[in-house]
């Protein structure tokens, strides 16, 4: 089958052909429709050999975590819940799967993931029924869509009535964000980002006004970054009224210095967390069944695989990208 790999340390990945997987009893194979790209995939491929193997990350592997496709047992469509996790330690007991310790590997990221012709499940709480909704577009659903709700939903406690909910960066996570608080809060929906297009998209799901930088914001209930710079972390918790939130969910790796009595919201909150819950999972792909959000894709080939790649890499995309694998 075809498969888009990571081959070897520090080297980018490439397609090549490799055997169809066999299931073992207890896994499930899954004939892949659709798998969703992420940033987090253009990060794989620079990550030393030492801080690979200190994940569990075996070489080489399949790309792919937002996927989508067909059980070749029942041929039920469903999506894959994109964290690993172990389902028996505290955190997952607890439906904490993302702070599952054993969840650093998984598929598309250390193991074979979804862009391939076909995938192994070797865990059936991963499965995710669709129903009627289209397996090809449905992967962004378990990633971007789930991390995104993950997020709005620590922060529903924060907005006041009246209140306002900024969302910085309206790209694939954050237009998630904008339809969420929509759908979820009475807040006041402000989007924040320097494309013109990403702006009127965030007006067209939903945000009630947008703008380019955070400036000229203050008082705001809730800032979610989805950038996550210096400049964006900086500004986002400034405009945090006391009492509110500001929420790190962007990786671009900045920092904010200063004294925590100056720089910090006054009796607010400031969290941070990596990935999402099966439930988070399940209530987007519910929402999703209902109408109520748009899960905005570009559709690429398998052939194109590089070219949505680059086209990610350059902030081109106003959804998330899908490779179509059906």
């Amino acid at each position: 089958m075809r498969a888009y790999r990571m081959t070897e340390w520090g080297a980018p990945p490439r397609a090549v052909t490799v055997p169809d997987p066999s299931p073992r009893p207890g896994e499930v194979l899954v004939r892949v429709a659709g798998c969703g790209l992420c940033r987090s995939d253009l990060t794989m491929r620079r990550i030393p050999a030492a801080a690979g193997a200190a994940l569990g990350w075996r070489m080489p592997f399949t790309l792919g975590h937002e996927t989508a496709g067909w059980r070749v047992d029942t041929g039920e469509p469903v999506a894959l819940a994109s964290p690993s996790s172990c389902g028996a330690c505290r955190y997952c007991v607890r439906g904490q799967e993302s702070g599952c310790p054993y969840g650093l590997a998984g598929r598309g990221y250390g193991r074979d993931g979804g862009l391939a012709e076909y995938v192994l499940v070797d865990d059936q709480r991963a499965l995710l029924p669709l129903g009627p909704l289209d397996p090809r577009h449905a992967g962004p659903l378990t990633d971007a869509g789930a991390t995104a709700y993950h997020a709005v939903r620590r922060a529903l406690t924060r907005i006041g009535p009246g209140g306002t909910a900024v969302v910085v960066g309206a790209g694939g996570l954050g237009a998630f964000a904008v339809q969420f608080l929509r759908v979820l809060t009475a807040a006041s929906v402000v989007a924040v980002d320097p494309s013109p297009a990403r702006r009127s998209y965030a007006a067209s799901i939903g945000a009630h006004s947008s703008c380019t930088d955070l400036s000229d914001l203050s008082d705001i209930d809730v800032v979610l970054d989805f950038v996550g710079t210096d400049e964006t972390i900086t500004a986002g918790i400034a405009a945090v009224r006391t009492g509110g939130a500001f929420g790190l969910i962007g990786s671009a790796g900045g920092r904010l210095t200063g004294p925590w009595f100056s720089s910090l919201p006054r009796d607010g909150e400031v969290f941070t967390f990596q990935g999402s819950t099966i439930a988070d999972a399940q209530e987007v792909i519910a929402l999703a069944r209902a109408g109520l959000i748009r899960n905005q894709v570009e559709e690429f080939a398998f052939t194109e695989i590089d070219e949505a790649y680059t086209k990610l890499a350059t902030g081109a995309l106003t959804g998330r990208a899908v490779i179509i694998l059906e």
